[in-house]
């Protein structure tokens, strides 16, 4: 499948007019060195030696300045090189790689199913067979020690077994317990005891900025790892190309490649935030994970039931601009009066919405009394209900403001 920039600024202070003492410029000098190091080659001193820029900061000053305190308290512990290295120790023997296979039906071109065609060439005829075997590798990551491994429904697509192969060389047979497409997470299991694990980490509370280390086997390059930063949080499906999906996707710049698919983006503590899952052909630095707390309910569900049921309410929305309300008007004819909202252009015939009511053209205001900005506001409000269950819907129609109920339906299969 289918960006920020960091950018850095230094304050600086009102100089006095008065001249510096004799003693006074050698420790400037050293503060402006010592500054210059950290911001020059901040991966090597700021990064790999946090103390001996703190310690050399209280030897100059008296006191740790409250732009070094920020910097480094943004650093985790280190008790090897750098934290990258103590993370990828710690979570890479709990990833794994997984081998899948599927037998497809072979497309046949219909000239070659002609009889009279194959009549004149007789045994000629090219011999196409009726399947093909096709062969993919992915990632994926051991949620228990009894062998229960997390990674995207896409890349156990097609198949009930998978090879799964550990860090340290071991290979199982794994069973596919439970698939979703919808949100692209799978659960496998394979048979085995006291197998390293990772930790989930809270997706809910990533900020911008944070790091973001992905490992897996990109282009069949085993124990790959990258790293980079958090690019942006909650980006809709509609956004990263993948429309028939219902997850708000990390961005992250950390390099993914055909291959890390179902692996881990970590932080930097070396908790789970996400399953890396897209990427957008021909960019570069942009790819996108499913944040590990939606993967978590859905994998809940996957290993109690085997599958999950997605409530449905049956129609097509955009968020309301001058740009959508002029288009309708030339090329549908609606006219929107509301500036906000989110616009209902298409409803599916027999879906629960049309049952309702609900017509193209209606502004969504607000779900159980909860204003609504985007489509993505509406998709949250809706996953958050069962299946049955019953939505309070608050309306605009040609200027009215109506109330109406809808009765959640159960997404039909894809």
């Amino acid at each position: 499948m289918k960006d920020d920039t960091l950018n850095s600024s230094y304050l600086q202070p009102n100089l006095k007019k008065s001249q510096p003492s004799f003693w006074q410029k050698p420790i400037t000098s050293l503060s402006l060195v010592l500054l210059g190091m950290g911001v020059g080659i901040g991966g090597t001193v700021a990064f790999s030696y946090p103390n001996l820029l703190a310690e050399a900061s209280k030897n100059i000053t008296g006191s740790q300045p409250a732009f070094a305190q920020n910097q480094l308290a943004a650093i985790p512990p280190l008790s090897s090189e750098n934290f990258v290295t103590d993370v990828v120790k710690e979570v890479g023997p709990a990833v794994v790689r997984i081998d899948a296979s599927r037998t497809v039906k072979a497309e046949v071109p219909p000239m070659l199913e002609d009889p009279a065609f194959r009549r004149f060439f007789g045994s000629q005829m090219p011999n196409v067979p009726d399947s093909q075997i096709q062969r993919g590798t992915g990632s994926g990551f051991i949620l228990s020690q009894d062998g229960k491994i997390l990674t995207n429904a896409h890349v156990v697509d097609g198949t009930s077994e998978v090879t799964v192969t550990l860090k340290d060389g071991r290979s199982f047979t794994g069973k596919v317990l439970g698939t979703d497409p919808v949100t692209d997470v799978a659960v496998i299991k394979i048979e085995a005891d006291n197998l390293p694990t990772v930790k989930a980490g809270n997706s809910d509370n990533l900020q911008v900025g944070e790091w973001a280390i992905a490992i897996g086997n990109p282009l069949g390059l085993d124990n790959t790892v990258t790293t980079g930063i958090v690019s942006a949080t909650g980006r809709l499906s509609s956004q990263v190309g993948v429309g028939d999906k219902r997850v708000e996707f990390i961005q992250t710049d950390a390099a993914i490649n055909p291959g890390n698919s179902g692996g881990p983006l970590l932080n930097a503590r070396g908790e789970v935030i996400g399953i890396n899952t897209a990427i957008i052909k021909d960019a570069q630095g942009i790819g996108f994970s499913i944040p590990i707390n939606k993967a978590e309910q859905i994998a809940k569900k996957l290993i109690a039931t085997g599958k999950v049921e997605h409530p449905y309410l049956g129609i097509q929305m955009v968020e309301i601009t001058p740009e959508i309300k002029e288009k309708l008007q030339e090329t549908e004819g609606i006219k929107v009066n509301a500036d906000s909202g989110v616009l209902i252009v298409k409803v599916m015939p027999n879906s629960p919405a049309d049952r309702s009511g609900l017509k193209a053209g209606d502004v969504l205001q607000s779900i159980e009394q909860q204003p609504l900005k985007n489509p993505g506001e509406v998709q949250q409000a809706v996953d958050k209900v069962e299946v049955g269950e019953t939505l309070p819907l608050q309306i605009e129609r040609n200027g009215n403001s109506l109330n109406l109920n809808v009765k959640v339906g159960l997404l039909p299969k894809q």
